[in-house]
């Protein structure tokens, strides 16, 4: 008998629920045994399932969040000395920034997860600590005045736990 899907493949394998001839690489184990796709009834879990009105609210979460905090974080370096940023402290307030961010995308849409949902929480990162960098001396925007190697570091460990708290 040939497989129902790929017709040029021989087997003698069928489905235990409705008979069609599966091949290997068609077949779905189960716990009652393999079946084809259509009776294994194979989906997405729920938790990886986001509607795209739900990514409108992630994105417009995420973007106030990130706009709100990158404000205060802003403050904070224009009101501590600049000599007590170092980069533990920088590392500690960009992991907890960043988880931040993460979980408030997260509990948006329903505590649900997915690729999609950790480029906007990293983009949302990366836009809070763009945003920090912003400051207004002597009635001038100034942007990155002392950007360097650590906020390089900071920027990826942020990103990086950002996108673990959305996997």
């Amino acid at each position: 008998m040939k497989c129902a899907i790929h017709t040029d493949v021989e087997t003698g394998l069928s489905c235990g629920k409705c008979g069609t001839p599966i091949c290997p690489k068609c077949l779905v184990e189960t716990p009652v045994g393999a079946r084809c796709r259509q009776c294994a009834n194979v989906r997405r879990l729920p938790t990886y399932t986001i509607t795209p009105g739900q990514y409108a609210k992630a994105i417009a979460a995420g973007v106030g969040v990130a706009l709100a905090v990158g404000v205060g974080w802003a403050w904070l370096r224009s009101t501590v000395d600049i000599l007590a940023w170092s980069l533990t402290a920088g590392l500690i307030l960009g992991s907890v920034v960043a988880y931040g961010i993460a979980e408030i995308v997260s509990r948006v849409v329903n505590q649900k997860r997915g690729r999609p949902l950790q480029v906007i929480a990293c983009a949302c990162f990366v836009l809070c600590y763009v945003v920090s960098w912003f400051g207004i001396s002597q009635e001038t925007v100034t942007v990155f005045l002392h950007f360097d190697l650590i906020d390089i570091v900071i920027l990826l460990v942020g990103v990086v736990i950002a996108a673990a708290r959305l996997r």
